[in-house]
């Protein structure tokens, strides 16, 4: 009996382990605060994969040598782009446009989880002008998705 108990806790060990193998996929927004209208916006999404280990060093005390990787390697060609509006127009913000970028975002959003894919993080970062002379700034949110591997 005792042996009997342990095979099927066993079983249900490997079947939690074989179930447990997620994968991950990032998309990220990227909408420009440029005053005048004058930047890009898009959504960024891909299905290609890169292991981060063909372009990664360790740095040691005894050995410094730097990852030679070239930016052609690391660089995807294959990618969605989808674009979005900007928040500026030539007479400020325009709140129309964020109202559009919102509901494109959404079905995006929407489009992923009815393919199988769950939001499990959102972190978003801003670059904005920096004062008289720098028209520069975007708004970035990257959209980290999760699903069980098929």
């Amino acid at each position: 009996m005792r042996k009997i108990s342990v095979l099927i806790a066993l079983l249900f060990f490997v079947c939690i382990e074989i179930n447990a193998q997620v994968e991950y996929k990032v998309i990220t927004s990227v909408e420009s605060i440029v005053p005048g209208g004058l930047g890009r916006s898009r959504i960024i999404s891909t299905d290609e994969n890169r292991d981060y280990k063909e372009f990664t060093s360790e740095q040691t005390e005894e050995d410094n040598t730097r990852n030679k990787s070239k930016r052609n390697e690391i660089r995807v060609k294959d990618f969605e782009e989808t674009k979005l509006l900007n928040f500026f127009n030539l007479g400020g913000i325009r709140f129309q446009n964020i109202a559009a970028n919102d509901a494109v975002i959404s079905s995006k959003i929407n489009t992923m989880i009815s393919e199988g894919w769950e939001l499990a993080f959102v972190t978003s970062a801003v670059e904005s002008d920096s004062g008289k002379g720098d028209g520069n700034g975007i708004f970035i949110t990257r959209y980290i998705f999760k699903r069980d591997k098929e």
